[in-house]
């Protein structure tokens, strides 16, 4: 459960296999870009689920649920629902 001193934002995101998850959790064997080389500042901790098709990322109350969105966006995958907090937002990635 999230606090004053921090936020959890959860993520559907498409993975279909290993691989996809690893680009979403920061797998350094893959030569492509991931999550963990692109986490912003601010994140405390965060967990990918292959099973669960979940993103899951704690962070300080100033890293926005945007950037957080858009770093996801990064690694190629989609975004299918988005949640601050355990309230469902928008996962349309807009420009900072």
């Amino acid at each position: 459960m999230a606090d004053a001193e921090q936020h959890v934002y959860k993520f559907n995101v498409s993975m279909g296999c290993g691989g996809c998850s690893g680009g979403c959790s920061g797998a350094h064997s893959k030569p492509k870009l991931t999550l963990e080389c692109v986490l912003p500042i601010g994140v405390k901790e965060y967990t990918v689920s292959l099973d669960e098709q979940t993103a899951v990322v704690t962070a300080d109350p100033s890293l926005s649920y945007a950037k957080v969105l858009r770093t996801i966006a990064t690694t190629g995958k989609k975004v299918n629902i988005g949640e601050i907090d355990s309230v469902e937002q928008s996962v349309v990635v807009k420009d900072e």
